[in-house]
């Protein structure tokens, strides 16, 4: 075996899809000399368990969770400076990074096999303040929905989102943001690192992990009625057919707000230090199991 392997498993991933999982997942890993597996007993618990595995010697990390546990364990690797490789066996709900390394298709047998093999594809990562994300970074109407999401306890599953979400659209404000020199009105701005966003929309359709740019996706403040037509249009990534989106590639993107703004990072939500803000690329920092060429 040319790779020390350490695989972070989340049971509660995907309404309980993990733990589900996790007698395959051991059955599959041993059957190729891989001993380690890991549970996550916490939000976040996986940070700390991805460092400790690196400084015992893994070059390895296989994450069985979703894009929440996947980001954190990327998020520890990149910190520690270490040259190890990130393997997703996905068990989320939406897998968007998944899907971008190939993986979203394979089943443990998959996984296990390709963890244990020699490889060195890199993929870049977007960067804003101290925090690294995969898919992408996000700011006001995606903020919203997850704030609610948090406000209302007595939902379960994907309820909870939808029910978020159909109640933001008719209550949520926008927000203002300088571009470029510009201060226009938003209800959304992504600045994305693949196409996937939120597990159901394509939000920068043509983003690629290995070309060094992020692609950020502006969406004007619009009526309520319309904003319904114009998500309904991301989920098949469309939405640039209407003139208040718009698409721009580059390294880096400066965005200034009239106070520091709360932002995401593949789902996770900061309240950032300064209301001037820098995100920008980090070309080909992550090294990754690939399932196919992205």
């Amino acid at each position: 075996m040319s790779e020390r392997v350490s695989v972070i498993v989340n049971p509660a991933a995907g309404r309980g899809r993990g733990a589900r999982l996790l007698p395959r997942v051991s059955k599959a890993f041993g059957e190729v000399g891989v001993s380690e597996i890991l549970l996550t007993r916490s939000r976040g618990h996986e940070t700390g368990l991805t460092r400790d595995a690196i400084e015992r010697g893994a070059t390895t990390i296989v994450v069985v969770g979703g894009d929440g546990t996947t980001t954190h364990v990327a998020n520890a690797i990149l910190n520690s400076g270490a040259d190890a490789r990130l393997a997703i066996l996905p068990a989320g709900t939406g897998n968007d990074f998944a899907k971008i390394l190939g993986t979203d298709k394979c089943n443990a047998e998959d996984v296990a096999r390709m963890s244990i093999q020699s490889g060195n594809t890199h993929v870049d990562v977007g960067k804003i303040e101290d925090h690294y994300f995969l898919n992408c970074c996000g700011f006001g109407f995606d903020v919203a929905v997850l704030e609610g999401t948090l406000r209302r306890g007595w939902l379960r599953g994907n309820s909870v989102y939808l029910y978020t979400a159909l109640s933001e659209l008719f209550a949520y404000r926008g927000f203002d943001v300088r571009v470029a020199g510009e201060t226009r009105r938003h209800m959304l701005l992504v600045v994305a690192n693949t196409e996937y966003f939120g597990g159901m929309f394509r939000i920068a359709p043509g983003a690629q992990v290995s070309d060094g740019e992020l692609d950020m996706v502006t969406v004007l403040d619009v009526p309520p009625s319309r904003r319904i037509t114009m998500l309904a249009a991301a989920t098949k990534g469309t939405h640039f057919r209407f003139p208040e989106c718009t698409l721009e590639r580059a390294r880096s993107f400066q965005l200034s707000f009239p106070s520091p703004p709360t932002y995401e990072t593949d789902g996770e939500l900061h309240s950032a230090a300064s209301a001037n803000l820098t995100v920008s690329s980090c070309p080909a920092a992550l090294r990754v199991v690939t399932a196919s060429a992205h």
